[in-house]
Formats: structure tokens, C-alpha cells, sequence
């Protein structure tokens, strides 16, 4: 049985229509998927199931010397490339205009709908108390859509789900008004290389406009490969004694004892409440401590 797990981990293969998982992972810019859930898509899509990445503005104002649309093209194209290195199925930007987010009527519309034209089992986004207004109106306006997907006359357009998606949260750091508090840790050591490819390819972020914000710029290389292993460096956190506890429940201690770089979720309020038993059908990943 376990040759049988690594063998489909390995290859991908294709799962019959009724067992493939349909994940959405919701980002305020065109890169946030690929930083808190790039290794578990790399996962899900290993596996055979299929993965979404959806930024909801098109990120217009992230960068120190371009912006408008011309910015907005070249973070679209560096998310398709993105998709490319995962191996996911898509990767949809939304025309919102970066760091002017608003959780309004008319982009609840548009969540709803991605949400339901996804067929979602699985959303996934960030959590509403957060440092960047966009982050925290993304965790509302997917909060505010998480009942509203099963409500036939709200967007009456885009055909209601039969069954409300499980709602997830994206780690983080912060403490008021709640600490995020994990009940999935997925082992994406297999994953974490192809993580780091995916965030590669946000060349405008991770290489200029967040190496200038940190006061880094100077220190990025000029060499492509020494610009990646720059960034992996920067991004290779470790695995935390909270997030270690909750491996253990899903891999078992000696599992949990070797992995070196996890992502961390947290059960959202909204949507369906699963149990343990459908918490490893949504993840097929975890392990079977």
C-alpha cells in the first residue's frame, strides 16, 4: 500500500472524475498562493486532483519603479509561468486594481463565482486580521461568499454548489485579535523544490519590489540560479513546535521528527465543519501515522 501511495505521489496519476478534488487557493496579489500553499498544490497535483491558484487584484502597485498595466501584465505572465513550474491547472488573476481592495457587493460577486464555476471542494485564502489591507479583505470577501455559494438567487447566473466547500485559512503570524491556530501541517519536503520554482518565476517581487521594501535590493545576485538559491535561503523558515505537534497527529512522531518545511492550515468558521476521516480524504497527502 505504501509503494502504491509513492508510486501515484511520484507519477501523478490520473484519478477517476468522482475521486478528483477540486482546490481553490484565493490570494490578494499574484503571488500570495505560491508563497503559503505552493508545496501543497505541488502535492495535490501529484496526486491527480486539481488546483487552482486565484489572485483577486491583478497587483498594479506592487512594485518601486512600474506600475499601471504594464506591471499588471508582466505579474500575469510571471503567474502563468508560475503555474507552469507547479504544475497546476490554473492560475486566474482578477482585474482589481493592487492596494485598493474593498470588500464590496460587485467582488463578493466575483469570488462567488469563481468558487462555484471551480466546482470548489476545498478554498482555501487568507485570514481577515492581517498587516495588508487586501490580505484582510480577501479573508472577508471569501467569508462573506462561503454561505452565499449554495444560495441559488445570489448570482443567480453561475449554477449554486450541490455542497458547501471546506473554508481554510493560511498561516500567519499574527496575534490580535486570534492567534492562527493550525489543524492541518502538510510535509511538503517532496514538494519544497518545486515550491521555490514557482516563486522564482515572480521575478518583479521576490528579486525587486520585496527585496527593496526589506532593504535588500543590493544583496540579490545578477546570476539566475544564485538569485534562486538567494531566495530559498530567505524562505527556508523551519518548521515550528506548534506546527510540529500537529504533524505528529497526521504522521506520526517519527514522521513528524524529520520534516523539514511544512505549510500550516487552519479550519475556517464557514462552509463545512469535516471531521478527521474527511480531513484526510480532502488531504490526501497526510500521512497514516
Amino acid at each position: 500500500m505504501k509503494r502504491l501511495f509513492l508510486t501515484l505521489l511520484l507519477t501523478g496519476a490520473l484519478l477517476p472524475a468522482q475521486q478528483k478534488l477540486r482546490i481553490l487557493a484565493i490570494g490578494a496579489h499574484p503571488d500570495d498562493c505560491d508563497i503559503k500553499m505552493g508545496g501543497t498544490a505541488v502535492l495535490f497535483a501529484k496526486l491527480g486532483h486539481a488546483v487552482k491558484f486565484l489572485s483577486i487584484t491583478n497587483g498594479d502597485a506592487g512594485h518601486h519603479e512600474m506600475g499601471g498595466g504594464p506591471l499588471a501584465k508582466r505579474r500575469y505572465l510571471e503567474t502563468q509561468e508560475s503555474l507552469r513550474r507547479l504544475g497546476i491547472e490554473e492560475y486566474q488573476v482578477l482585474d482589481n486594481h493592487d492596494g485598493e481592495l474593498m470588500p464590496t457587493i460587485e467582488v463578493r460577486r466575483q469570488v462567488i463565482r469563481a468558487i462555484r464555476e471551480w466546482k470548489a471542494d476545498v478554498v482555501i485564502t487568507h485570514r481577515p486580521n492581517d498587516y495588508h489591507p487586501d490580505h484582510r479583505n480577501t479573508g472577508i470577501l471569501v467569508q462573506d461568499a462561503a454561505y452565499m455559494v449554495v444560495v441559488p438567487n445570489v448570482v443567480s447566473g453561475t449554477p449554486p454548489l450541490a455542497k458547501n466547500p471546506v473554508f481554510l485559512y493560511y498561516s500567519d503570524n499574527f496575534q490580535k485579535p486570534n492567534v492562527f491556530t493550525p489543524d492541518i501541517v502538510v510535509d511538503i519536503d517532496a514538494a519544497y523544490e518545486k515550491k521555490i520554482d514557482g516563486m522564482d518565476a515572480h521575478v518583479s517581487q521576490f528579486y525587486e519590489w520585496l527585496a527593496w521594501v526589506e532593504g535588500r535590493i543590493n544583496e540579490v545576485p545578477k546570476d539566475p540560479r544564485a538569485r534562486r538559491e538567494w531566495l530559498k535561503s530567505r524562505r527556508s523558515s523551519g518548521v515550528s513546535p506548534v506546527a510540529r505537534a500537529v504533524l505528529e497527529k497526521w504522521y506520526g512522531r517519527e514522521h513528524a521528527a524529520k520534516v523539514k518545511f511544512a505549510e500550516s492550515f487552519e479550519i475556517g468558521e464557514y462552509g463545512r465543519r469535516p471531521n478527521d476521516d474527511e480531513l484526510r480524504r480532502l488531504f490526501p497527502m497526510l500521512g497514516k501515522p
